[in-house]
């Protein structure tokens, strides 16, 4: 079997101090997928305050539901948290983040991808750059939606 892995990256800009991001982007809930725009459920199981288990249940028009078990471990002190892929199609690929302060009143995410996927049939540094364009791609429309959803609860109305 061809084993295929590409790394990529992005930063998603917030309009909301860096400590807030990080605490609403570590406070995982049933509601995350859907805040992406991904049908779906998930479940949390908090091992410890820097350890959590997330099972995501992806509902697919068809064929079965697809399910990736995830181990997250945050890390306070950095405002940064690793995702390792436990289960699922995309097994051992690893996914880090980490909030970066731009002045009192913004921040960013600084995301890095390690993707790991099987039974592909192209390999290679073109078929990686590839992969790595459309993951990019796909992650961060995603992060602007959590960006969105994020600064729609923190980011006081400008409205009086």
């Amino acid at each position: 079997m061809a084993i295929l892995t590409a790394q990529y990256r992005f930063r998603q800009r917030f309009r909301v101090p860096a400590a807030q991001a990080f605490r609403w982007c570590v406070d995982f809930g049933p509601a995350d997928l859907a805040l992406e725009g991904t049908r779906g459920r998930r479940r949390v199981r908090r091992i410890a305050d820097d350890l959590v288990i997330l099972s995501d249940t992806f509902l697919r028009p068809a064929g079965p539901p697809l399910v990736k078990t995830k181990l997250v471990r945050i890390r306070t002190s950095q405002m940064s948290w690793t995702s390792t892929h436990l289960t699922g199609p995309n097994r051992f690929s690893q996914f880090w983040y980490r909030i970066v302060p731009d002045g009192p009143r913004a921040s960013h995410l600084d995301f890095t991808g390690l993707h790991v996927e099987r039974s592909v049939s192209g390999v290679g540094a073109a078929a990686e750059t590839k992969l790595a364009r459309r993951l990019a791609k796909a992650d961060s429309l995603g992060w602007k939606k959590y960006a969105t959803a994020m600064e729609a609860e923190l980011v006081p109305s400008q409205r009086k």
